[in-house]
């Protein structure tokens, strides 16, 4: 339709990204995918391919962007997301949220279009409150391990405010709390793919630490209506968006065993450094301006995200280069 809406999404092939043109598909916009497949998999957005609403750019979104014809939205989800591949690849993932989102607030002011960016919890770093609500500033190690991606959200916010309150650009900020589902990436060493995929390869759980450290499970359909109704709010601080369902990780690890039906043992390993010691979202705001909570149990999409994993090639599931980081 000559009259559609156009948004463009970065990280387009990724994981939450992917889901995101789902949605947006669905709900009858063009939408644009734009990524440069550092982490991301063409194979999560080919059934998009054949449709006239949807079109790809394979581009680095840290270097000049330029989108032909009207832009309404822009989404902001180009990002290393893991521990291993912000590890493995620091310089970009400090210039994606930095150099990256410069340059998309930069299209999105030339184009008049409005600006959601993909913040997370790591902003709160290693959290002494909990759970987290959106006036809680955090505690960050800028110069550890994780800072080149705590800082890079961080600076990531910061820019963006300053776009909306210097030039009045339209701008959302979500974070972002732990999310699983289908198309996460089996080894990418978080907590969740890499249980499951210990779990299918008849190998113990690992689990750094004690495991008493917690997280908080949200499952994607609920994450990406959340950030849908974000993205169509007067709202321009940030929201967090997550499960406040808490869990710890050795009886997340409990859950995993009884859910795949092994008789696996956990083990446990040194805890990193800076691994955040509870991660729990107070969604106060989503609640009361979006009128958003969290609907899918743990239970419904763990079921449906394991029968996702156990249905890959085998080759994905035996290949085993990441660690867990209990992300």
């Amino acid at each position: 339709m000559a009259n559609r809406k156009r948004v463009l999404i970065t990280g387009a092939a990724g994981f939450l990204g992917s889901h995101l043109c789902d949605r947006f598909i669905k709900e009858d916009f063009h939408v644009i995918g734009m990524d440069n497949l550092i982490t991301g998999d063409l194979r999560n957005i080919e059934h998009l391919f054949k449709l006239d609403n949807f079109e790809f750019y394979h581009h680095d979104v840290s270097t000049f962007v330029f989108v032909p014809g009207e832009l309404d939205y822009i989404l902001h989800f180009a990002s290393p997301a893991s521990p291993i591949d912000y590890l493995k690849i620091p310089i970009q993932t400090l210039k994606v949220g930095s150099l990256g989102t410069h340059n998309l607030l930069g299209l999105a002011r030339v184009k008049k279009a409005r600006m959601l960016i993909a913040s997370t919890s790591e902003v709160y770093g290693d959290p002494t409150v909990n759970p987290q609500p959106e006036e809680y500033w955090g505690n960050v190690n800028p110069i550890g391990p994780r800072g080149v991606y705590d800082e890079a959200k961080r600076f990531q916010e910061a820019i963006t405010m300053a776009y909306h309150t210097f030039h009045g650009l339209e701008t959302r900020i979500v974070r972002i709390f732990n999310t699983y589902g289908p198309r996460m990436r089996l080894n990418d060493g978080r907590v969740l793919p890499a249980f499951i995929g210990q779990a299918l390869r008849g190998e113990p759980l690992t689990v750094f630490g004690d495991g008493s450290q917690t997280r908080s499970f949200c499952y994607v359909d609920d994450l990406v209506e959340g950030i849908y109704r974000l993205l169509f709010s007067d709202y321009a601080m940030p929201v967090n968006i997550g499960n406040p369902d808490e869990i710890t990780i050795r009886e997340f690890g409990e859950e995993i065993i009884k859910l795949t039906g092994t008789d696996q043992q956990l083990i446990s390993l040194p805890l990193p450094t800076d691994d955040p010691k509870q991660r729990r979202p107070d969604i106060t705001k989503a609640r009361e301006l979006l009128g958003w909570e969290p609907k899918v149990a743990r239970a419904e999409g763990l079921k449906i995200t394991y029968n996702y994993f156990k249905s890959l090639p085998e080759k994905d599931i035996q290949h085993k280069s990441f660690t867990n980081y209990n992300k």
